[in-house]
């Protein structure tokens, strides 16, 4: 019967990013693409986000979380962990919900960026007119 650990799962997507995020009973180690957390998430701000539903849920150093994530940029890639970290929390405990919530961290960000359009410069951004 050894190694019969539960685990709890969760996927996050924000912009252009996809999370696999695994939460097992542990001691706190955090671990994103085999990299730790700290390492891999440079910015203190942006920690701050990605831990955002641990700290809601008061679930710090009560699981050990590991993350695959891929595409996109750190922040798009931050939204996703968050994300895929309040599915996980949810399927813990269903009782998270209403703390994660209220809190918005259950809803999917769903803006991406808008394609460009022929004739502009960028999306919306059009050449300057020119009255004569």
């Amino acid at each position: 019967m050894a190694n019969t650990q539960v685990q709890y799962f969760g996927t996050g997507r924000r912009k252009s990013s996809v999370a696999r995020v695994i939460l097992s009973k542990g001691k706190g180690e955090f671990l994103v693409n085999g990299r730790p957390f700290e390492e891999y998430i440079p910015s203190p701000a942006t920690r701050l986000d990605v831990t955002q539903p641990l700290v809601i849920t008061e679930s710090e150093g009560l699981y050990d979380i590991s993350v695959n994530v891929n595409g996109g940029g750190l922040t798009g890639q931050a939204g996703a962990i968050r994300l895929g970290i309040s599915r996980a929390l949810m399927e813990a405990n269903p009782d998270h919900r209403k703390l994660l919530k209220p809190a918005g961290l259950v809803t999917r960000d769903s803006r991406k960026k808008e394609r460009k359009k022929y004739g502009f410069k960028k999306a919306r951004k059009s050449s300057q007119f020119s009255k004569r």
